[in-house]
């Protein structure tokens, strides 16, 4: 039984509108939490997603970015040619698949993999026909109503 409220972020989140949404049922039906991963806001409509990807390389890691969804996955080559037998594997290399759903008009900047963590830029572009617009307001007379036929009415 889950002890707490999710409520108070779902009104405070910008950009990412569904995904204390998606946190919720992911801690509901037991997500194993691979990889880890951050989420952070770098600007007003910018924002970063890091995750740990320790031993993978550029060529293991696939990023798909689809309509209003981002999906990171992981698939290690196994190495048989390696002449060392490993007594202990800590580091994870399992595959793996992560998909974060994103706001409207949240678009994919830039991906970069540095130090074993997988930094994904995206940034949030609202096109001017769907930003607010002032309108502004006349001292003069209101304007003449428009007939159907093109002609200002008398």
């Amino acid at each position: 039984m889950r002890t707490f409220d999710l409520t108070p972020f779902y009104r405070s989140t910008v950009g990412f509108d569904r995904l204390f949404s998606l946190l919720d049922q992911a801690a509901g039906d037991g997500g194993n939490g691979y990889p880890p991963y951050n989420i952070e806001r770098t600007g007003e409509n910018d924002f970063r997603i890091t995750v740990a990807v320790s031993g993978f390389s550029q060529n293991d890691i696939s990023i798909v970015a689809k309509e209003n969804t981002l999906t990171i996955k992981g698939e290690k080559v196994a190495n048989e040619n390696s002449q060392n037998e490993v007594l202990y594997r800590g580091i994870a290399s399992r595959a793996f698949e992560r998909s974060f759903q994103l706001a409207d008009f949240v678009q994919v900047k830039n991906a970069s993999l540095e130090n074993g963590l997988l930094h994904v830029d995206l940034v949030r572009e609202i096109p001017e026909a769907a930003k607010p617009r002032q309108i502004p307001i006349s001292n003069g007379p209101a304007p003449k109503p428009v007939t159907t036929d093109g002609k200002q009415a008398a």
